[in-house]
């Protein structure tokens, strides 16, 4: 079952493949199997990178993360004896490389002793930070660094609009991604391919968020080929990557799935998350 580390109250299947999960979160995520994994989180420092670093710690996995600045790998949020915006008891329980995900060096000496037996990657920045084709370039190297060390299982956030799915998100995004959006689309759009040609052996899972919000995790989630996209906690993304890590029986292996929860529009929800965070830095 996809969201084992909830206490599911009810699963839901539509014809268009999506599932429902309404749930009562758990007070521990921890893992009832005495097997501990090794979780590599790339774009760790982001709001779903970090969450799903976190989600893993709570959940009794290694964590290792690469970082292009260690000052900002800190907590998302204050829960289990972590501190929201704190490095302080966090990043010290990660294994942190510092560089870049295009440099293949780096990338390696992620996996270099690690154990590794699944990859998150939650990149993300401006195109002027990060360039052009971060992604692609970045995944490139993830992929071949996945190959060499035997790593079967991936889930790599990208966005509703990616790929086939630009019918599945609101107009209003769809004006951005074709106008202001246009760069970092591309991106995504060759990130995808790169998934789906280089990484065509491994496990993956393409997660296609629809408008992302900073709250704490609700425990409801659909995903789904065919639905339309909506607005999604970054801890309800995150928690959905570590299970296509974690489940043996992933539902959505080789797949690209928009995700959403009951929280409304995704464009909405875009908006309405990046005023909070402009007047969180005022």
């Amino acid at each position: 079952m996809v969201a084992s580390h909830f206490c599911a109250a009810a699963l839901l299947l539509s014809p268009a493949s999506a599932f429902s999960i309404s749930a009562t979160r758990a007070t521990s995520l921890t893992r009832t199997s005495e097997v501990q994994a090794s979780i590599a989180v790339f774009g760790a420092s982001g709001g779903t990178g970090s969450e799903a670093a976190l989600q893993a710690l709570q959940r009794g996995e290694s964590v290792t993360c690469l970082v292009r600045d260690r000052s900002k790998l800190t907590a998302p949020r204050t829960v289990d004896g972590f501190t929201e915006g704190s490095m302080s008891g966090f990043s010290d329980k990660l294994n942190v490389v510092q560089g870049s995900v295009t440099n293949k060096a780096d990338v390696d000496a992620v996996f270099a002793g690690q154990d590794v037996t699944g990859v998150v990657i939650a990149l993300g920045g401006k195109t002027k930070d990060v360039g052009p084709t971060m992604l692609a370039d970045g995944t490139t190297n993830i992929i071949n660094a996945c190959k060499a060390n035997g790593v079967k299982r991936l889930s790599v956030v990208t966005t509703i609009g990616a790929g086939d799915s630009m019918d599945q998100a609101p107009w209003a995004f769809r004006l951005l991604m074709m106008t202001v959006m246009s760069s970092i689309m591309a991106d995504k759009n060759a990130q995808e391919a790169v998934i789906t040609s280089a990484g065509a052996e491994l496990e993956y899972c393409i997660v296609r968020p629809g408008g992302l919000k900073s709250d704490p995790p609700t425990g409801i989630v659909t995903a789904g080929p065919d639905q339309e996209a909506g607005a999604i906690t970054r801890a309800d993304v995150a928690a959905f990557c570590l299970d296509a890590l974690l489940e043996p029986d992933f539902k959505f292996l080789k797949q690209a799935v928009s995700i959403s929860s009951n929280m409304g529009s995704g464009f909405e929800s875009v908006l309405s998350d990046k005023t909070k965070s402009r007047m969180a830095a005022k």
